[in-house]
């Protein structure tokens, strides 16, 4: 990383220790340290601290470093879709799964958990979707080649947008096909062993 060399230079060209560094920014000496090692990198606050501090320019400060902070963001971005979509095949699971015994055996006190359970599952789904629809990413292909850092070509592009309707069709008649027949059967497993009386 070409910032901790910047960092560095700036810091001597303004006859700096880390600590008096540290101390203007409100970080630890250590901080100092891991951001000119390349070690860690330094949030956004504390990028326009140091230019202010250097009186230079955010531009000058992190020149070289562009494409491997769109990295790190890209990064970022990706792997908390991967944890969101997780956790809504996860809440979706658990819904199907635990939904019908809960309103069999509690009522309405079931119908609320289940309720509960959904509408946290939809509020993931939300920023699932609204990540795929700021990438244009509607196929598996599509999402394939943005997790490697790629982007599709036009013919294999056009492809995917003829396969974009049908496919999300398909899984949402899958989905729902899956998991009523998983909701029936885990209705007559819960009355067959636990019968209402």
């Amino acid at each position: 990383m070409e910032l901790g060399k910047q960092i560095q230079f700036y810091r001597k060209q303004k006859q700096l220790s880390q600590d008096d560094l540290a101390e203007k920014l409100f970080v630890s000496r250590q901080s100092i340290s891991n951001w000119e090692r390349g070690a860690t990198y330094p949030d956004i606050q504390n990028l326009l601290l140091l230019s202010q501090v250097f009186e230079i320019s955010l531009d000058t400060l992190v020149k070289g470093d562009i494409e491997e902070m769109k990295q790190i963001i890209h990064q970022a971005n990706y792997t908390r879709y991967v944890k969101d979509a997780q956790l809504l095949t996860l809440l979706l699971l658990v819904t199907v799964l635990t939904g019908p015994p809960l309103i069999l055996y509690l009522n309405w006190y079931g119908i609320a958990i289940t309720l509960l359970i959904w509408a946290v599952a939809f509020f993931y789904s939300l920023r699932v979707e609204k990540f795929k629809k700021a990438h244009n990413l509607r196929t598996l292909q599509e999402i394939v080649a943005y997790d490697e850092g790629k982007t599709l070509t036009e013919i294999e592009q056009a492809r995917e947008d003829g396969k974009a309707l049908y496919q999300k069709i398909i899984i949402v008649v899958a989905f729902t096909l899956i998991s009523a027949l998983l909701a029936l059967l885990i209705s007559v497993i819960s009355l067959w062993l636990f019968p209402i009386k």
